[in-house]
């Protein structure tokens, strides 16, 4: 419908004015997950966002994504992720599909009837989320069964389907022998654990799925059977680096925003004098523009580069998300710094933002990760050496 990225980015500024600004301190009080916005964005024809044109899509790449991402996080960073990881786990299955799973699945989501999501992440794996243990077994001819535990799933128990990292059973190498394979909600076997109440991003769902000898056809398997690596450093984390960094920047303009708001209506009683006049006011602020500004264009470019398949596109997508973690973070305390203490009240919009942008850090690939990924790069060293 909305081919055109300027369409695009109208229609999602709209909802993130209108719906996700509205709801994003209920949501944040309440750890609600962002329907409403979510099926907004799904009526006005963004669902296929990142699936191609022959599939449907609006055939969007990563530089779409990432501003989509940073526009909805500007006003509510749960939103912001909850859209992204469809929009990643769209990319995923479009990378390699089939008839059967276009028609299982690309074009509800490109209808605005499916919501998909990434299930990869568990607690005994930690960031090394290219290493499941979650084990699939041969069952019957044609089919297979799923067990194991999957944690942290974004849109845990609200989404239409979930792309679930699995190892064939048997296999001594977990890198060699890993899949993604398509499991629909309310599969049997599916269980879910409790409601996600963490520090920031509550709006997530970000919950445990227990797989419990869960069937699965080989016509849910996504490529080829052992496509392990090849996901995660093509589809997963471009896609994921993508989202997440767009998210954040937003938040960083949205500090920076709330800072500036407050600087410009805040005088002094004693001698009449503008907080904005104060030239060390200045400078502070004008410091943390230079930070956003610089992790804005690093994501742009990083994105570009991916987007025109150069040969160092996930090098640059590496460092751009590890600077921006690090960067937001920074921003969002400083801004709180430049607010005083009324900045300080709980549930003030920079105490809901502190606490969704230090998220960056922990969500895998964690900043740690990304930068000897990008150490290992620039050396020519294995990405996945000592583990």
């Amino acid at each position: 419908m909305y081919s055109e990225a300027t369409k695009i980015f109208d229609i999602v500024e709209d909802i993130s004015q209108s719906i996700a600004h509205d709801e994003a301190e209920t949501i944040d009080k309440m750890a609600k997950w962002p329907e409403k916005s979510l099926r907004e964005l799904q009526q006005q024809g963004l669902g296929g966002l990142t699936i191609p044109l022959e599939y449907g899509g609006l055939g969007q790449g990563t530089q779409v994504l990432s501003k989509v991402c940073e526009i909805l996080g500007y006003n509510c960073a749960s939103t912001a992720i909850c859209f992204g990881m469809h929009c990643v786990g769209s990319a995923v299955i479009a990378s390699k599909v089939t008839q059967y799973q276009q028609d299982t699945f690309l074009t509800p989501i490109c209808e605005g009837r499916h919501i998909t999501s990434l299930s990869l992440s568990e607690s005994g794996s930690g960031s090394h989320f290219y290493l499941p243990q979650t084990r699939m077994q041969y069952s019957a001819e044609h089919e297979y069964r799923i067990n194991g535990t999957k944690s942290f799933v974004t849109n845990g128990g609200k989404a239409d389907s979930y792309v679930v990292s699995a190892v064939a059973e048997g296999s001594h190498s977990p890198g060699e022998q890993f899949n993604c394979v398509m499991i629909k909600a309310g599969a049997h076997g599916v269980k879910w654990g409790g409601e996600w109440r963490g520090l920031g991003l509550r709006g997530n769902s970000s919950r445990n799925m227990e797989l419990n000898n869960v069937n699965i056809s080989d016509k849910d398997i996504l490529g080829q059977f052992g496509d392990q690596i090849w996901y995660v450093f093509n589809v997963i984390t471009p896609y994921f680096l993508t989202a997440m960094a767009g998210a954040y920047v937003g938040i960083a303009r949205a500090a920076l925003d709330e800072a500036t708001y407050h600087i410009k209506k805040r005088m002094f009683s004693f001698n009449g004098r503008a907080l904005a006049s104060s030239s060390v006011i200045q400078y502070q602020l004008g410091t943390l523009w230079a930070k956003y500004s610089r992790i804005r264009a690093l994501v742009h470019y990083a994105t570009d580069a991916f987007d025109n398949s150069d040969d160092e596109a996930l090098l640059e997508l590496f460092s751009a998300k590890a600077e921006v973690a690090e960067s937001v973070v920074e921003i969002v305390n400083e801004a709180m710094t430049l607010c005083g203490g009324v900045a300080y009240r709980e549930g003030s919009k920079l105490d809901r933002m502190l606490r969704d942008a230090r998220a960056a850090h922990v969500m895998s690939p964690t900043t740690d990760m990304l930068r000897i990924w990008t150490g290992r790069s620039i050396l020519d060293q294995p990405l996945l050496s000592d583990t």
